[in-house]
């Protein structure tokens, strides 16, 4: 597996490329911008990019959209929940006084147990919400571990805020415990922003997760 991360776009967003060496087939994962940059990181690999995929469509994670589907033809994947909020936030970017590229509408939709396959690999798909109605973890797993691209919803000793529009706190705690520890603690977590983490780190020293933290 060919697997690279590096920041992209005015909110310095995590960008992801999980690439399958043999076939080299790839999917970029949250192109924040810098478009130039991903297409570099691609052909050092000589990879395709056969989609492009939104864990959520908050303007800092979807900027690159435009200028990576003109380039590569990919198609642009969401979960569905995200279908209104995609082509909408270019008007967000401008109220955090930075400009970014409209999205074109989503191509294809992801949800809930589906499988993203990029060559021999297999990416699967959780509804991690409650940083965005839509949001999404895309996880890989073999033998020796497990790695999750988890978008805004964890991050090392935080978590996602929840006061843009479809924010719940509740929600997004919920999402943390059902549906990422259950990939174990040794699971490798990558952020849409800031360095990657555990599960068992997390679970060990983030505030916003120890029992009794308020969930309102």
């Amino acid at each position: 597996m060919i697997f690279k991360y590096f920041e992209t776009g005015p909110l310095m967003v995590n960008c992801y490329i999980v690439g399958d060496a043999k076939s080299k087939e790839a999917v970029v994962i949250d192109p924040g911008g810098d478009v130039p940059l991903i297409l570099k990181e691609l052909s050092e690999d000589q990879l395709k990019c056969k989609m492009i995929i939104d864990t959520h469509c908050h303007f800092d994670h979807i900027g690159g959209n435009k200028k990576l589907k003109e380039a590569t033809d990919a198609p642009i994947c969401i979960h569905p929940a995200e279908k209104d909020l995609i082509t909408k936030m270019s008007e967000m970017a401008t109220y955090f006084g930075v400009e970014s590229d409209r999205s074109p509408p989503a191509d294809k939709f992801l949800e809930e147990g589906d499988t993203v396959k990029v060559g021999a690999l297999e990416l699967k798909v959780l509804h991690t919400p409650g940083h965005s109605p839509g949001s999404i973890t895309l996880y890989h797993q073999d033998k020796d571990k497990t790695i999750a691209m988890v978008g805004d919803v964890l991050f090392q000793f935080s978590v996602g805020r929840t006061d843009f529009p479809g924010g719940s706190q509740r929600q997004l705690i919920a999402s943390i415990k059902t549906k990422l520890y259950p990939l174990g603690d040794n699971c490798e977590i990558y952020p849409g922003h800031g360095p990657p983490t555990t599960i068992k780190q997390e679970k060990k020293y983030n505030p916003f997760l120890q029992e009794g933290a308020d969930m309102e």
